[in-house]
């Protein structure tokens, strides 16, 4: 198998002269200890960046990076990429096309359009919406924005990590959900050296984990909760190569303890996350993952794009 790409801390750095005018620096919150695992927890917000997401970041990276984009710019999505496509699009003057699949929500899906992308159902799944939008870039020569698997789409997503240890300089771990991995494989890449990055992920989506225990990517059944954010069949091969050098930790929660510490998230701190966006702090309120005596920990809350009729219910 070659080698893919990978990105370099220079190219986050170029990243961030390329994009940082263009994306918001989204907030840290400081949470009390005790208010959802016994140490205090930084939340690092990224449902507060542009289109409810940090996929802006990456989108823009790829598509800035890439110059020439006249035949307009391409995606395959289950909602936060595709959300993040059509709104670079919008910004940029560019035709935008988004394929989904049946899986995708219906607020990101309607999100999409408002942004004036066009949508496609392309399948049951991501993959099948993937190979779609393939078929679709060979007849037009529109530019594929990758939803994780591209060097530059990486290194935009590394800017949550370069921002955090600017926020947090005193951060020793990161929790961090992985759906194909280019959120993790970008912090990764900004962090190395400087924090821990531990990779969350549902039970029922084990992309990172099942492929590190086989040695290499692998497809895994996709389902759960959080299927419509981190529904990707198979890790990218730049994750797992990043991850795999790093020698990362994957820890795997229930979709009742997403549930719970989404739930915990709107009841606490009023924070509406989405099923993914609260993946990462299941690990901290379902136990699974324990912090050490003045270990000084850090959640990404990766996106936000949800119906919140539910947890005004729970609350």
């Amino acid at each position: 198998m070659t080698s893919p790409a990978l990105p370099t801390p220079d190219d986050i750095e170029q990243a961030a002269a390329r994009v940082s005018d263009r994306v918001r620096r989204t907030p840290v919150l400081h949470v009390e200890a005790g208010t959802f695992a016994d140490p205090p927890v930084a939340l690092k917000l990224e449902l507060f960046q542009h289109t409810g997401s940090f996929k802006p970041r990456g989108a823009y990276n790829r598509v800035l990076a890439a110059g020439t984009t006249s035949a307009g710019i391409l995606a395959a999505s289950g909602g936060n990429h595709g959300l993040a496509v059509a709104y670079v699009g919008a910004t940029l003057g560019l035709a935008a096309e988004v394929f989904v699949p049946e899986v995708a929500s219906p607020v990101k899906v309607d999100g999409i359009r408002g942004l004036g992308a066009q949508v496609v159902v392309g399948g049951a799944h991501y993959s099948d919406a993937y190979d779609a939008m393939i078929t679709r870039s060979a007849q037009t020569g529109a530019l594929v924005v990758h939803a994780y698997d591209m060097p530059e789409v990486v290194a935009g997503q590394g800017l949550v990590g370069r921002e955090l240890v600017e926020q947090v300089p005193d951060v020793d771990t990161v929790l961090v959900a992985v759906g194909g991995g280019g959120l993790i494989a970008g912090i990764l890449t900004a962090l190395a050296g400087r924090a821990r990055v531990v990779g969350v992920e549902p039970v029922g989506i084990p992309t990172l984990h099942d492929a590190l225990r086989a040695g290499a990517p692998v497809d895994v059944e996709v389902g759960g909760i959080a299927a419509d954010s981190l529904g990707a069949r198979r890790i990218g091969d730049i994750a797992f190569a990043v991850a795999t050098a790093a020698d990362v930790q994957v820890m795997l929660v229930a979709d009742d303890a997403i549930r719970r510490a989404r739930a915990l998230l709107w009841q606490r701190c009023r924070i509406a996350a989405e099923a993914g966006g609260a993946a990462a702090l299941a690990a901290l309120t379902s136990g699974a993952y324990r912090p050490a005596d003045g270990e000084r920990v850090a959640v990404v809350v990766c996106g936000g794009n949800t119906d919140p009729a539910d947890l005004v219910e729970r609350a």
